[in-house]
């Protein structure tokens, strides 16, 4: 199979976005020791009068290999440690997977 975009939208309270950047930057994800794992992206839209969005955007080389992190010991490690604290998030984050299909 083909590359594979893993992304994850978060809706973050106002006045809360550093807090949430934060809390990416001092996590220790485990990536870069992932077999099939390329790159990852944290991305931050405007802020709204609700929330600002981020999206956490991570590239692999196959579904399979995306799949294998998240049932590894390194996922459920990287998850444990890196906490939003209470009152960050507006829901859950909204998973969305991709094959790419066409690439220039």
């Amino acid at each position: 199979s083909g590359r594979f975009i893993a992304m994850n939208r978060f809706r973050v309270a106002p006045g809360r976005e550093e807090e949430f950047r934060t809390v990416w930057r001092e996590r220790d994800s485990y990536l870069d020791s992932v077999p099939g794992f390329m790159r990852f992206r944290l991305l931050e839209g405007p802020p709204g009068e609700e929330a600002t969005l981020f999206l956490s955007h991570s590239e692999w080389q196959s579904r399979d290999a995306f799949s294998a992190w998240t049932n590894s010991d390194a996922f459920t490690r990287a998850h444990r440690r890196g906490r939003t604290p209470p009152g960050t998030l507006l829901g859950h984050p909204e998973f969305e997977g991709f094959e790419v299909v066409l690439e220039r």
